[in-house]
């Protein structure tokens, strides 16, 4: 009787383990997904964003399920402030964000149309620093004197060179033994070309990708850097892909295109989006649930990750006082909060947009008949309330630049206008000051009148347009450019923040 009932408690005790370590054919993780951070700190008064908080985050979903990956989807070397900052002689250029990224732990990030603001060897020298993994679809290295010759971007770490895949992967395992191997392209938008970069054919080399991908992995993910259109043309072309994680357009959005999603946060990290994912290995079935996280106040601050933020910050407060004395002082209270989100700059007549074209037009004492700026050189992504410093403006104009009074035909003037009208959502729409369009008569009147197209008007603008970046035919070689005045070293109009900081607190 004893050995029979020692055999009846072993055989239900094996009995009990085997069906703890059953493989039920399902695994979850998770993803955390941000894009499009230039801020590593808190914003608009420390309410929202702070990478600090985003890593309390990671943590606390670490800690629900260890299969939990953390992915930026492009843009965060540049722009920012901090970027622009020069330290013997050479600027930061996202130096600060990658020492954060690095203690964060990323698992993968994919290149962003603004990775490539950076010089050639300032960009090497950010992914050699780079502890994280980058992936890159269809954006290549073109090396050599005649940038012939085309291979994949490299890391090197010591005398280790690691070259940049097409395609990433990742194995997960769970605790009762399910494991399965996730794959992710990363193609990114050709919209900032430049002669060290080759973008390929961004959905050819995204087929290819897929395909030669797709046999060795379960699933296969997107961690893109597109405009919304190449993202849902990437979903239609690949519909076995479940899920996109993009970046680009700054604004949070869950598009659904036939079975697959398109999540993109808001820029800053202001918010996140978790994806909490399952997998059946047996039906080959994906289920995706996913959720917009703000990231506010309510979040506590990781210390480690706000020890490096501080350190960053007085470091810039330091180098700003070469520059501007007294950055935080208030010089602006704005009861109406001044709009210089990325959307509405690069569309629409913002507030903001108008007192950085009206400071444009009052630093040639009345002499000009228009001011306009290119919607895309308003960096902040925010809506500046409450009391406004000189740090604010140099955040809303990081790359900062010239103003220059330019005598130019009517011309040109309409066709530069125009082309800036038409380039609503985009970089190049431009913020404008007593330039005004009648969109009955579809026409172009300056203070107050029409512009007459061999007349010579006399313009402020951006020392960044007149170099041809967003208007291509509006540069020195114009022949309906008829002057460009020089300023001098002490003038308030070689940098545009000035000005607006010295009109501003004439306002207030």
């Amino acid at each position: 009787m004893k050995i029979v009932f020692k055999f009846t408690v072993l055989l239900f005790v094996f009995s009990f383990l085997s069906a703890c370590s059953t493989d039920d054919h399902e695994i979850k993780f998770t993803f955390l997904q941000l894009n499009d951070v230039y801020e590593i700190k808190s914003f608009s008064g420390g309410k929202y964003g702070g990478m600090d908080r985003v890593e309390t985050l990671h943590q606390q979903l670490l800690q629900e399920n260890p299969n939990t990956l953390m992915f930026m989807a492009g843009d965060f070397l540049s722009p920012s402030l901090l970027s622009t900052i020069k330290v013997a002689g050479e600027r930061i250029s996202g130096q600060h964000i990658i020492e954060v990224m690095n203690a964060m732990k990323f698992d993968l990030v994919g290149f962003g149309n603004h990775e490539f603001d950076l010089k050639e060897p300032l960009l090497q020298k950010r992914l050699n620093e780079s502890s994280f993994n980058w992936n890159s679809t269809n954006a290549l290295h073109r090396v050599g004197e005649n940038r012939e010759k085309v291979e994949a971007f490299y890391s090197q770490k010591d005398t280790v060179i690691n070259k940049i895949p097409r395609t990433f992967t990742f194995n997960l395992k769970d605790k009762d033994g399910t494991s399965i191997k996730i794959g992710f392209i990363s193609p990114c938008i050709d919209s900032n070309p430049k002669e060290y970069v080759d973008y390929g054919d961004l959905y050819e080399d995204s087929k290819n990708a897929f395909t030669v991908l797709k046999p060795s992995v379960d699933i296969v993910f997107g961690l893109t850097h597109l405009d919304l259109s190449q993202d849902k043309m990437i979903a239609e072309m690949l519909p076995e892909i479940p899920l996109l994680m993009g970046g680009h357009e700054h604004t949070n959005m869950y598009v659904k295109v036939g079975n697959s999603y398109i999540a993109k946060a808001d820029a800053n990290a202001k918010t996140v989006y978790v994806h909490r994912i399952t997998y059946n290995t047996k039906t080959k079935k994906t289920k995706i649930v996913s959720e917009l996280v703000e990231i506010n106040e309510s979040i506590a601050r990781n210390e480690k990750i706000s020890k490096i933020i501080e350190k960053w910050n007085v470091f810039l407060d330091d180098k700003l006082k070469e520059i501007l004395p007294k950055p935080n002082e208030v010089i602006y209270h704005a009861e109406i909060p001044l709009d210089g989100r990325d959307a509405p700059s690069r569309s629409v007549q913002t507030n903001l947009g108008q007192i950085i074209t009206r400071a444009m037009y009052y630093a040639f004492n009345d002499e000009i008949d228009c001011a306009i700026v290119n919607g895309g050189s308003i960096r902040i992504d925010d809506e500046l309330t409450g009391d406004i410093t000189g740090i604010d403006i140099f955040r809303v104009l990081p790359f900062g630049g010239g103003v220059l009074k330019v005598e130019m035909k009517g011309a040109l003037l309409e066709k530069s206008l125009n082309h800036g009208r038409l380039k609503a959502g985009k970089g190049a729409y431009l913020q404008r000051y007593k330039a005004y369009y009648n969109k009955e008569t579809k026409e172009w009147f300056v203070d107050g009148n029409k512009i007459k197209p061999t007349k010579i008007y006399t313009v402020a603008l951006s020392d960044f347009l007149m170099k041809g970046y967003d208007i291509p035919f509006l540069n020195r070689k114009n022949k309906d450019v008829k002057k460009i005045f020089k300023n001098d070293p002490e003038d308030l109009a070689t940098d545009i923040r000035k000005v607006v900081i010295e009109f501003i607190k004439k306002i207030k």
